[in-house]
């Protein structure tokens, strides 16, 4: 068993309240329900919906019209006719990610929820095996998260730390080579890679990583985009980045197939 470090001691305290999150569309509300980490308070379904679905026999379910359910989640929020009740997922602790040969993510001060769900949906997809990011300055669990991961909130381990830069040191005592994406880098992701489990760092749109947390990198590097555009969103250059890294290193695997309420 993997001792627990310094970042692995200090993984989030906050605070795991019951219910209050609310999933919603079918993705995020099937994978909730097949999670067996996730405790589920109260299903809320349209009447369509219900006749469609098996639907469960342990936990609390109300009907109503696509308006109350419209009512229930942030603006014009596709729900798709479910909405689900849970709790928090359980902390995951940094010691648990670390020892194997599948990539690692860590996000610095990616506040976008959009943006975060996105990249936990391509670390899923390409096999990684777990994201971190600072217990402040990032986005908690939400609807609109766990919709645009669609599905694999449920399935990628999400760590929060207290600070970033000791979590990287951790991450280098584990023998991770450690790869900051940096627009001005002289050295394409490529170029950067070793034969060694990566860790692929992020930073914000705009700001990029902070000094500290480069200086904490191994290597930074660019994707070798072209003229046309400046730069890619960071959602998708966490896609491009772990398919170059998983092609490289040859540590992906099929993605789980999802499953289904009926």
């Amino acid at each position: 068993m993997a001792k627990r470090g310094r970042a692995g001691r200090e993984a989030s305290k906050a605070k795991r309240g019951t219910g209050g999150i609310r999933l919603y569309g079918r993705h995020a509300v099937e994978a909730a329900l097949d999670n067996p980490n996730r405790t589920a308070r109260k299903l809320f379904v349209t009447s369509e919906i219900a006749q469609k679905y098996h639907l469960p026999t342990d936990l609390p379910v109300e009907r109503g019209d696509g308006a109350a359910l419209a009512r229930m989640v942030p603006g014009d929020a596709p729900h798709q006719g479910l909405v689900l009740e849970v709790d928090a997922l359980p902390v995951v602790h940094l010691d648990q990610l670390l020892g194997g040969r599948k990539p690692l993510l860590v996000l610095d001060q990616v506040t976008d929820p959009h943006n975060v769900g996105a990249i936990i949906r391509s670390a899923a997809a390409f096999g990684a095996a777990g994201i971190i990011t600072q217990d402040r300055h990032s986005p908690p669990e939400s609807g609109a998260l766990a919709k645009a991961a669609s599905g694999a909130l449920e399935r990628m381990p999400w760590c929060r730390v207290t600070n970033l830069a000791r979590a990287l040191e951790e991450i280098a005592e584990a023998g991770y080579w450690r790869v900051g994406l940096a627009g001005e880098a002289e050295r394409t992701l490529s170029e950067s890679t070793r034969d060694m489990p990566t860790c692929l760092v992020l930073g914000a749109e705009g700001d990029g990583l902070r000094q500290n947390v480069a200086a904490h990198c191994d290597v930074l590097a660019r994707l070798p985009i072209s003229d046309a555009v400046e730069s890619l969103n960071v959602s998708n250059a966490a896609a491009v980045a772990l398919y170059a890294v998983t092609n490289a290193t040859d540590t992906s695997h099929p993605a789980a197939a999802p499953n289904k309420m009926t």
